[in-house]
């Protein structure tokens, strides 16, 4: 993703579903009018969820999700039945693609079930309309990705499935008055990506902007001389979550001060479920089980956040021997029963849809087990204690136990 297009998880996700050669590939590449999506006759040529960013309009930016048939055979064809299920979790409008030659089947109607369940807004999609007569029901539309009969219609009733009318989220705009000052403290280490900024920086620099008010972003190291020279008190400082603890001893008191993470958190979850998960460190015992999920892939560097540094800290905030266990990108567990507690990253990665599945299922299993606190943490300081320094409403800065 360059830096002059919208980040994947800020696209609305658009997943595509339906049986074997029901032509849901055929109306991607006749919706985008380009050959994004290999079409065959032979069934069962998606064997894997596969996703296109791009540009559908009227909508904007979104992400295309095409999937595997939901009457696919054998063991293998079972799991890839369960991969595509598994794309509603991060699923923003669902497309239901039916062979109008052959009607509904019971797939169909499981995967539609499934849709109105989780409440996702959808449309039935009838390709193959040359082939039988037509008549358009609720939520339904019949179409010709052949021909293109009804494709630009089908383009209207989905942009119109977009979600209107809700409060707009903002990472930390809505925070800030104009002309106001804020410092962000963004380290350059062996870590940090050669030549750019990592998405969450951009995207509170652009936040910030947008409000009308001042970034300055500094490394750590010029932070305290940054500080006096500004001749004006910053808003708010805003910080890597690695150095947390040292940049907490330069920031005065009197300056609220977050990390990215948190805003993160803030964005996409629960920053008080977020809360809760924090205290669980001090209910962790010997032989409990720490998840660690981060959102993306990414080569693992000697001294990596998450599978060095986060253990490390736990351990030594904590005094326990515990047991660690991590996944990465789109892998996250359904049975969440074997944590004590899950770590997860800011989710820059992942649209609010999946960040919010992933919380959801936390809190339901843990609502089963009053033994276990299955809560995600976001953001640590650089040695003894979690991260504890939350942003609210009325931008203070405090601990939580």
């Amino acid at each position: 993703m360059g830096l002059n297009n919208t980040p994947l998880s800020e696209r609305i996700h658009i997943g595509i579903f339906g049986r074997r050669n029901a032509g849901k590939s055929s109306v991607i590449n006749a919706m985008t009018g380009q050959n994004l999506a290999i079409v065959s006759d032979v069934a069962g040529t998606t064997t894997d969820p596969v996703q296109k960013a791009m540009e559908l309009l009227p909508l904007g930016p979104v992400v295309m999700i095409d999937t595997p048939g939901l009457d696919d055979v054998g063991e293998l064809g079972k799991m890839r039945v369960e991969k595509a299920y598994q794309v509603l979790q991060k699923t923003d409008i669902a497309i239901i693609v039916i062979d109008a030659s052959i009607g509904e089947t019971a797939e169909d109607a499981a995967i539609l079930a499934e849709i109105q369940k989780r409440s996702i807004p959808y449309i039935i999609v009838k390709n193959k309309a040359d082939l039988t007569q037509k008549q358009d029901g609720e939520n339904e539309i019949f179409v010709s990705a052949k021909t293109g009969e009804n494709i630009s219609v089908l383009k209207e009733r989905i942009a119109a499935l977009a979600p209107k009318g809700e409060k707009e989220r903002r990472i930390i705009g809505d925070l800030l008055e104009q002309n106001d000052f804020v410092v962000l403290v963004v380290p350059i280490d062996s870590a940090a990506p050669k030549g750019r900024l990592i998405l969450p920086q951009q995207q509170t620099i652009r936040d910030i902007l947008e409000a009308g008010a001042n970034a300055i972003v500094v490394r750590d190291s010029e932070l305290q001389e940054t500080l006096v020279s500004l001749g004006k008190r910053p808003r708010l400082v805003i910080t890597d979550s690695q150095i947390f603890g040292k940049v907490s001893k330069i920031v005065p008191e009197d300056i609220p001060l977050t990390s990215f993470s948190i805003l993160m958190a803030r964005y996409k979850g629960n920053l008080e479920q977020n809360v809760k998960g924090a205290r669980t460190l001090e209910q962790l015992k010997n032989g409990d089980t720490v998840l660690i999920s981060e959102g993306c892939t990414h080569h693992r560097q000697c001294e990596d956040i998450g599978t060095v540094k986060l253990p490390r800290w736990i351990q030594e905030y904590t005094g326990k021997e515990l047991q660690f266990q991590f996944t990465s990108g789109g892998t996250f567990p359904a049975d969440l029963s074997p944590y004590a507690l899950i770590v997860h990253c800011g989710g820059c990665m992942l649209n609010e849809k999946e960040m919010q599945h992933r919380l959801s299922i936390a809190k339901e299993q843990n609502a089963n087990d009053e033994l276990r606190h299955l809560y995600r943490l976001h953001s640590w300081d650089s040695g003894k204690k979690p991260c504890a320094f939350g942003i609210i409403k009325n931008i203070k800065r405090k601990q939580t136990p």
